[in-house]
């Protein structure tokens, strides 16, 4: 189809694409939840029935369903999640709506809305499994995707391009994305009376606040790498001295070697005033994905854009990560922010585009064809 042929086909889309966005928004997801993201997984697989011929799979990995359709480990992979922040019951407070051009709901924008835009795509590309696409849906990416790696590293294992699925920054795709760290101190002590003899005592939580505050030098505003103490838990009673204390450190960077500067300095630290105890748990947990690894797609789904007669596609770099990240440090080209244009993930205001529905939807199967050219 020509561009304007192909934008006018995903525009006739859009009633179907607001019914499916509003099945899978009604269906609530939380992470923490594993039969709640069974539940999720099986519906988007009889909702897909009516988008793609080839029917979708549901998977079970390290305890974790995932929806799955096509190659095992295809050329192209479009990749995404099911599972969101939002505890069941979220809907009676905050019930899916279409308020004019608005979908609203909890997940609409992170990021259900944006996995109907992926099956959009591949009605739109009529791309079967033989094509050399697949695509992958996670329940666990907002917890960290600790069972889904393994399985996302095995699904992208031979791919040529990873297209994320994830929301947009005000309409612009990801280019890149910080790399996240996570640790926490466990900090030991010795417990005494606080009022009879605090000197038998070994303070943890002093310990810990030590610790919080020598962080503040481990980080470089100059290159964009943070280091924050988010947790600081500590303390039984109002007159006992804390045998323990529980320190929480976030670590955002916009490099892998700024991440193992950081890792370095965690590992090193030590109390000098204090003789309490501290073992360390956590490390590099994304690795930052970089705009080296987004740059030749990114330049792509702009031509892409142009073509469509769309507006003009901007790139933004973002402190959050995405599985996106792991995929980048495999060394795989990933374009990440593919999903809805709106605003508000995670929060009460959350909300998806109407319209850019059908604009990304033909920018993806756009993307999926020039990344799949017909074999002879």
């Amino acid at each position: 189809m020509r561009p304007s042929e192909l934008l006018a086909a995903a525009e006739d889309l859009l009633p179907a694409m607001v019914d499916a966005t509003q099945a899978l928004v009604t269906v609530e997801s939380p992470s923490e939840d594993v039969e709640a993201c069974r539940a999720v997984v099986q519906e988007a697989i009889g909702i897909f029935e009516a988008w793609v011929p080839e029917p979708a799979r549901l998977e079970e990995h390290g305890g974790r369903p995932a929806w799955r359709w096509g190659a095992t480990q295809p050329r192209v992979l479009l990749l995404g999640h099911l599972d969101t922040v939002w505890p069941v019951g979220s809907l009676d407070r905050l019930p899916f709506r279409i308020e004019g051009e608005r979908l609203r709901g909890p997940g609409v924008f992170d990021m259900k809305a944006g996995i109907v835009q992926g099956w959009a795509a591949l009605a739109l590309a009529g791309l079967a499994e033989s094509a050399g696409v697949g695509m992958l849906l996670t329940t666990d990416e907002e917890i960290g995707s600790p069972a889904s790696r393994a399985l996302i590293a095995e699904a992208s294992g031979r791919a040529e391009a990873v297209l994320v699925l994830e929301p947009s920054l005000d309409g612009a795709l990801k280019t890149a994305r910080k790399g996240t760290s996570w640790y926490v101190f466990d900090v030991q002590g010795r417990a005494a009376h606080a009022g009879l003899d605090p000197d038998r005592g070994v303070n943890a939580l002093l310990g810990a606040a030590e610790l919080a505050l020598e962080t503040r030098a481990w980080g470089a505003a100059q290159r964009g790498t943070t280091v924050t103490p988010t947790i600081l838990r500590a303390g039984t009673t109002s007159n006992t001295v804390p045998a323990e204390a529980h320190l929480t450190l976030d670590v955002r960077a916009w490099t892998t070697d700024e991440q193992v500067r950081v890792d370095r300095l965690v590992r090193g630290w030590s109390s000098e005033g204090l003789p309490v105890e501290v073992s360390i748990s956590g490390g590099i947990d994304r690795p930052a994905m970089e705009e080296t690894a987004s740059a030749d797609l990114f330049i792509l789904a702009q031509g892409i854009a142009m073509d469509l007669g769309l507006e003009p596609l901007h790139g933004r770099a973002v402190g959050g990560a995405s599985d996106g990240n792991l995929t980048a440090a495999a060394g795989i080209p990933t374009l990440d922010g593919l999903g809805p244009v709106g605003d508000g993930a995670h929060a009460d205001h959350e909300w998806t585009s109407i319209p850019a529905m059908a604009q990304r939807a033909a920018l993806l199967a756009t993307l999926l064809s020039r990344l799949t050219p017909p074999t002879s």
